[in-house]
């Protein structure tokens, strides 16, 4: 489950005040570098690269974790858009960034361009007290 250096596979070891949700498959989380309130990290537990390196079962769950996370985001903060981002350029192992876009951040910061906010809008505390309120969403969002 593990791959040298990896930071997506060093989430592994995330404790619960981080985590949405962990199944056998797939875990949700706030990390580090990227605590900005509302964007979490939707990551294969395993080492996998990129989509492509995705098993049937994982490509058979992706959607509807992705689905149920970007739902759980939005109510959560009251969003009027949220992205699902996955670029695989800079960390291969697969993963999905789900960001929740403000109504206050400006159009020159929407789409790809609002990973631009990161270091100006992190704050850990705050994502950390958001967190509670995407997993009761995530819990009403994600069937049983």
């Amino acid at each position: 489950m593990d791959a040298d250096g990896c930071l997506m596979c060093g989430l592994e070891d995330a404790g619960e005040a981080a985590r949405v949700f962990r199944d056998p498959l797939w875990a949700a989380e706030i990390v580090p570098g990227y605590d900005v309130p509302g964007w979490f990290v939707l990551r294969a537990r395993r080492h996998a690269e990129r989509l492509t390196g995705l098993n049937d079962a994982e490509l058979a769950t992706f959607a509807s974790r992705a689905r149920d996370l970007t739902a759980a985001v939005t109510e959560a903060t009251g969003a009027p858009a949220t992205y699902l981002l996955s670029f695989g350029e800079n960390h291969a192992h697969f993963h999905a960034l789900i960001v929740a876009r403000g109504a206050d951040v400006p159009p020159d910061r929407r789409g790809g361009d609002i990973l631009k906010l990161r270091e100006t809008h992190a704050d850990p505390g705050a994502a950390a007290r958001l967190l509670p309120a995407v997993r009761r969403a995530y819990e009403r969002c994600a069937p049983v």
